[in-house]
């Protein structure tokens, strides 16, 4: 086992900064007063490059910026409609810990894909540390995701999630007990969850196999360890 100098692994207080900068291009004045959005781009461009191992997928970097925002305010709207508790827009991006965690999913994602995985799992865990949501970057999950609450929840790494599926405190979608963990490396370890569906506090899915059909709706501490065919409730 070899493990890299300091020298060598990207600085934690950059990449910290990086996520600050990308919250003002998504959210310019709302966290702290920020200059237009050029300057804002020109910043992250330059931190950017200074904390990737290959800078050759800058423009996509950016291109994925502008698509997380559309990301972003489609969750937005999704919280707002779904939780009758939430009294405002400026409510949800400033306190809850759902939305703070799909913010930085997004953005651990984009770097996950360009192969950056540990800047990618560096972000995930400052919002998991945070929050106690625990989404792995590898993740890929649709528009209009909604947490509830959310301390507890576990996503895994293959796992896929369709738009408008809502999520409640404490579900995991999870791999089953693994004997020779290396060798499913890359393959599908966790289940699949279609569009519009609904999973409640404490519910738990394994398998990389196990679907959750459209329109289903996953009761409270469920195990579910095979596919749900869609449109229907599974309950205790």
């Amino acid at each position: 086992m070899k493990l890299k100098t300091f020298k060598e692994l990207p600085n934690q207080n950059d990449i910290k900064e990086i996520v600050k900068l990308i919250r003002d291009y998504v959210f310019p004045n709302f966290f702290r007063e920020t200059p237009n959005k050029n300057i804002v781009e020109k910043n992250i461009i330059e931190l950017y490059k200074k904390i990737v191992s290959n800078n050759s997928l800058l423009l996509d970097f950016i291109e994925k910026l502008k698509e997380i925002t559309l990301s972003l305010e489609k969750d937005l709207e999704f919280f707002y409609q779904s939780d009758p508790a939430s009294k405002s827009y400026d409510e949800i991006v400033l306190t809850y810990p759902g939305f703070r965690a799909i913010f930085h999913y997004r953005i651990a994602h984009i770097f996950y894909n360009q192969r950056e995985y540990l800047i990618a799992r560096t972000i995930s865990e400052f919002a998991h540390s945070k929050t106690g949501i625990d989404i792995h970057p590898g993740a890929n999950i649709g528009d209009y995701f909604f947490i509830d609450h959310g301390t507890g929840i576990v996503i895994g790494e293959t796992t896929l999630i369709g738009h408008h599926v809502k999520i409640y405190q404490g579900v995991t979608l999870g791999a089953l007990s693994l004997t020779n963990g290396r060798s499913l490396e890359g393959k599908k370890r966790h289940p699949t969850v279609c569009d519009y569906v609904t999973i409640y506090a404490n519910a738990s899915i394994f398998g990389g196999d196990t679907v959750i059909g459209k329109n289903s709706i996953i009761g409270a501490n469920c195990i579910v360890l095979e596919s749900v065919e869609e449109n229907k409730k599974i309950t205790l």
